[in-house]
């Protein structure tokens, strides 16, 4: 189930799926380790004998955040408890804290309420020698493993303390102590250990009619006990949750309290909101030491048994340019900084990365059919990052950041890019492409390897490395001559996605069309209006538009990944925002005329119209429902809904202002 909402501080975030279950628990960093590996963890309330879970099919829901916060803002109304619940929670803002704010309301009142907190442990990713055992002098569940704790605590009325619990084991047949929670009482056992998981509750009756019921419940997150105690729980209660609340709060309105009136007045403010929302959720999916992620729906790993909680750096570095144009510099350096610690020796980028720098999982092969030796990469992120930190130091001039990444970055990767070049045809040697699924000579990957050179090119300009400036200059040259000759198809009428080269150099084009090809023009390689695009940009428009009711404009034509349609004449492929959004990208570079932005404007209304209800955006819809697939949130697909708004009041400013010079000048009376 794509997730719906997700908060955080860059050591932890929490993931909550549609019914407002909590389904991850990210920490100590972003993207590792999960801690309840995308389990269930259960919230219920018991009202008068009666029961339900918040995905009872019963409850009204009302699932959002409250304004430019990563603090939540969720109404609940279940007719058979007859009550209203709201939800207000948040990942404290420098303390590991994980803290629920819920008040509860009844019309008829009730003399008996109950609430209750499942928490399904996997600790560092595993339930083997996980333990749960009640503290009676904190009054709370204690779950830890090796250095990793957690403190399960909470406030009803005046005093602190969990009012009941449930310590149990889970699997081989026993479905956990939420089970206990269903009658209204828990058993109380004092301590278990191995595969585990743990229910507190809390009680909130009686409530006269109309009468609000407020408690506070917690999860503190440490490496040692006292850090959820002392350090913890214990902070908590001397200066009050409200505290930690009004700072929290305070810090997001501050840090996504930028300009947006010329967003409004171009697009509206649902745009607005959903920028301001994409930049925020972004924020999240950035840990504090620079690793962007890809994504947290730990949902995936039922699809490929793996998930996207790694740091790609094309990825990241398409989200650091998002957020370096929305003016987040901070987050952005660490990025950057962690992809100069990640580059390997030789001087690329491997395929993905782990929050910590190490190398992440991958299906790229080390060696190919003749049992020769293969780099597992795709070049274009080596380029990208190149490309995403000389736009950073475009946009922030940050001399003094830039010149200590010059030599340990910059240098190695460029000529590594240099040297990984074809000599029978000056195109670069054959990758895997973007979307991880084939091997050959890219389009995207020539367009990104083009930027990164250029961008090298300006970094040895800057610092007055003139062997550097010709070398990084000519190679550039050289792969655009060479993409002149050998990657665009007159047989065709525009550019294919990749060629292929045998040994014996006969040369293949790949003629399925891409949404990718974006590449050549996207990075600054080819302008955005030379015939050749403009043809290539057409026939992605026409021939990988979505005639299904979502609309939207698919991968590549007859694209296999969560396929839904089999019809591939009304559905070439499901569509994704990113892909939609590059087309968007591209009628906003080429307009002439404010009403040329008129296809990008429905583009983005299309993405404002398409988000899930708080406000997230997934890597791709169903093609008819609209529903959301794979992965939700996809940073990505947020990096470029960013990119493209700004994108569009910039080209919008532009157009008028040449307009109005151009005007003749008024008669003199």
């Amino acid at each position: 189930m794509p997730r719906s909402l997700v908060i955080g501080n860059g050591n932890v975030l929490v993931g909550f799926d549609a019914s407002y279950f909590v389904r991850d628990i990210y920490y100590p960093r972003v993207g590792d380790s999960n801690q309840t590996m995308g389990n269930v963890c259960r919230t219920g309330f018991f009202i008068d004998g009666k029961f339900a879970w918040l995905d009872d099919g019963a409850w009204d829901r009302q699932i959002g955040y409250a304004e430019d916060s990563l603090v939540t803002d969720v109404t609940l109304k279940h007719p058979r408890l007859g009550i209203t619940v709201k939800f207000e929670d948040y990942v404290d803002l420098a303390r590991n804290w994980f803290i629920r704010n819920v008040q509860v309301t009844a019309a008829s009142g009730f003399n008996t309420g109950r609430v209750f907190f499942h928490y399904d442990w996997n600790i560092e990713g595993s339930d083997i020698g996980n333990t749960v055992l009640f503290d009676p002098r904190h009054r709370g569940v204690i779950a830890y493993k090796a250095n990793r704790y957690f403190m399960i605590g909470g406030r009803s009325g005046a005093e602190f303390g969990v009012s009941t619990w449930a310590n149990g084991k889970k699997g081989n047949g026993l479905a956990g102590t939420w089970v206990d929670a269903e009658d209204g009482v828990l058993g109380q056992n004092p301590i278990e250990q191995g595969a585990v998981d743990c229910t507190v509750g809390f009680e909130i009756g009686p409530a006269a009619s109309n009468e609000t019921r407020v408690l506070t419940h917690w999860v503190c997150m440490g490496t040692r006990l006292s850090e959820v105690t002392a350090y913890g729980q214990e902070l908590i209660l001397n200066k009050g949750p409200d505290t930690y609340r009004a700072r929290t709060i305070t810090y997001w309105h501050v840090w996504a309290e930028k300009d947006h009136r010329h967003i409004d007045e171009e697009l509206g403010s649902d745009v607005t909101r959903l920028y301001r929302r994409s930049i925020l959720t972004a924020r999240t999916h950035v840990d504090n030491r620079g690793a962007i992620i890809a994504s947290t729906d730990f949902d995936i790993t039922k699809f490929a048994r793996d998930t996207y909680a790694y740091a790609w750096p094309r990825d990241g570095a398409l989200v650091a340019n998002a957020l370096d144009r929305a003016g987040h510099e901070d987050v952005t350096r660490q990025f950057f900084t962690f992809c100069q610690q990640s580059l390997v020796e030789e001087g690329f980028f491997l395929h993905k990365y782990t929050p910590y720098g190490q190398p992440g999982s991958s299906w790229l092969p080390w060696v190919d059919k003749r049992g020769e030796r293969t780099l597992p990469i795709q070049e274009d992120e080596t380029g990208l990052v190149l490309w995403s930190l000389w736009q950073h130091y475009r946009i922030h001039r940050n001399l003094d950041f830039v010149v200590g990444l010059y030599t340990t970055l910059v240098v190695p990767a460029a000529d590594w890019m240099v040297g990984y070049f074809d000599e029978r045809n000056d195109l670069v040697k054959a990758s895997w492409d973007l979307w991880e699924e084939r091997w050959g000579v890219h389009a995207f990957t020539v367009g990104s390897v083009w930027g990164g050179l250029e961008a090298a090119r300006n970094f040895a300009d800057l610092f007055g490395d003139s062997s550097a400036y010709t070398r990084y200059r000519d190679a550039a040259e050289k792969l655009r001559e060479a993409a002149d000759t050998h990657l665009y198809s007159s047989d065709l009428g525009r550019f294919p996605r990749r060629i292929t080269i045998d040994e014996d150099g006969t040369q293949t084009i790949d003629m399925v069309l891409d949404s990718a090809i974006t590449g050549l023009w996207r990075f600054g390689m080819y302008t955005p209006d030379d015939p050749r695009i403009v043809a290539t940009m057409n026939a992605i428009a026409d021939q990988l538009s979505n005639k299904g009711a979502c609309g939207g404009i698919a991968r590549y034509s007859n694209d296999y990944y969560f396929k839904v349609d089999p019809d591939t004449k009304k559905v070439p492929g499901n569509p994704w925002f990113m892909c939609t959004l590059w087309l968007a990208q591209w009628y906003i570079a080429t307009a002439k005329t404010t009403h040329d932005l008129k296809p990008a404007r429905d583009i983005i209304n299309w993405v404002v119209a398409h988000q899930m209800p708080a406000g997230l955006l997934s890597e791709q819809l169903d093609p008819n429902t609209g529903a959301p697939l794979s992965v939700s949130p996809l940073t990505w697909s947020h990096a470029e809904f960013i990119v493209t708004v700004d994108d569009f009041c910039r080209k919008a400013e532009r157009l008028r202002r040449s307009s109005l010079e151009t005007l003749p000048p008024k008669p003199r009376a």
